[in-house]
């Protein structure tokens, strides 16, 4: 008989060989890679995994004293977890270790180092709990952190890693009557109106699901769509639109909604999202750069991006990626910037955004296409966002960061920014 806990913990590992040594993102891999184990058990797997990758800094920071030399990655990948595990989890040691030692003796490869395991992990059971507490928040990769230290200060990007290491809530974007559902769903109505909810939930079975009544959207996500402030009936072009958050805020007001993404099953989401929300949009997909159905009063452009900005729900992102690609891809936001423009009727205006924390995904965006283009501005006059905070606008926009709201759970890093075409 195998030791209890063991397959979640054995696919655990098997998810952070592929983010940490083939750069795959998680939610990528978590379908196909959990798909043998019953539900409770995916879902267990799955959260060890990011909750390893969440805490791996400092889990390396644990075991560095125990070891003399760096082990093999999966190895090194069995030992974080179990640390995690203790340290994080306060799971009990005695089924940690034996998991651990059967996942190193069951590879061909590992099973030599079983030893090494059932000793190293034993000396985090006895220390690392109580040292854990002592150590500073789990830092970024450098590839990542030594820019974003560049655009902001070293106490700033300290204070994204905290908020990255406590997770994210769940918040939710309501049709109407925000007060209402924050009631019955056990949350609380933040300030630019999104529902929060406190502890986990499994998402399908809360009162509402089923009705489309809400759907769960960052409350920084939530915030461009309200930037744009849509009016019934007006033509409004949604960008890079799946999985359809802002989709639905658009439809929702009353706008005649082109929802436009290159990924057909992406979009099959956004369209189910839709039907579920009874909620109207045009769905089409195509590639922003080469669609010519035009003008629109309204444009909306989630541009591909970075994603550094979700990193407190998507802890694998830093050690998925590097910054190799990030030339192209800031080429690519400038070409669909120039698209999204054409699109656009004269005086028609457009918000821009990413869910990055880099400044070159946002304000240097922003100073780019104001300089290719004359006479387009910077609309700060416009927009259905009532009562931010000063310190959210900065040049050419606005920016949230995960540590804003810190008390209350944080929020995703976005900028956005709206843009009025000449007449």
């Amino acid at each position: 008989m195998s030791t209890p806990g063991l397959a979640p913990r054995r696919a655990a590992v098997q998810l952070l060989d592929a983010v940490l040594e083939e750069g795959q993102l998680l939610s990528d891999l978590l379908p196909k890679a959990v798909d043998h184990l019953p539900p409770d058990e995916r879902a267990r797997a799955g959260r060890l995994a990011a909750t390893t990758l969440r805490w791996m800094d400092r889990a390396d920071r644990i075991l560095g004293p125990y070891l003399t030399k760096r082990p093999p990655p999966t190895i090194l990948n069995v030992l974080r977890l179990g640390a995690v595990e203790m340290c994080v989890d306060g799971a009990a040691a005695h089924g940690v270790v034996n998991s651990s030692v059967e996942i190193a003796r069951a590879g061909k490869h590992t099973q030599r180092l079983s030893g090494l395991v059932n000793a190293v992990l034993r000396k985090v059971a006895a220390d690392g709990p109580e040292k854990w507490a002592t150590l500073p928040a789990p830092q970024m990769p450098k590839w990542l952190r030594k820019p974003l230290i560049a655009d902001y200060t070293k106490a700033t990007v300290m204070a994204m890693e905290l908020a990255h290491s406590r997770g994210a809530p769940l918040d939710l974007t309501v049709k109407s009557d925000a007060k209402g559902w924050a009631e019955k769903l056990n949350g609380t109505v933040l300030d630019t109106g999104s529902v929060r909810l406190k502890g986990s939930a499994q998402v399908s079975a809360l009162e509402g699901f089923e009705e489309g009544e809400w759907w769960v959207q960052d409350a920084a996500a939530a915030l461009p769509a309200k930037l744009l402030n849509a009016k019934p009936g007006e033509r409004v072009l949604d960008l890079c639109a799946a999985p359809g958050g802002k989709t639905m805020q658009l439809a929702a007001v009353g706008a005649d909604v082109t929802s436009l993404d290159s990924s057909a099953p992406r979009m099959e989401r956004l369209s189910q999202n839709l039907e579920r929300t009874r909620l109207t949009a045009k769905t089409v997909v195509a590639d922003v750069l080469n669609y010519e159905d035009a003008p629109f009063d309204a444009i909306l452009l989630d541009a591909p991006c970075t994603a550094t900005g979700t990193i407190r729900r998507h802890p694998d992102l830093p050690y998925a990626k590097n910054s190799d690609g990030f030339p192209a891809l800031f080429r690519v936001q400038e070409k669909m910037l120039d698209r999204a423009l054409r699109l656009l009727k004269p005086g028609g205006r457009l918000v821009f955004c990413t869910c990055s924390l880099l400044f070159d995904e946002g304000e240097e965006q922003v100073k780019d296409v104001l300089a290719r283009h004359a006479r387009l501005r910077v609309d700060r006059a416009a927009g259905g966002i009532a009562n931010l905070p000063r310190g959210w606008a900065v040049q050419g926009g606005l920016r949230t960061r995960p540590d804003y709201w810190s008390e209350q759970g944080g929020m995703d890093g976005f900028f956005m920014t709206l843009l009025r075409k000449p007449a």
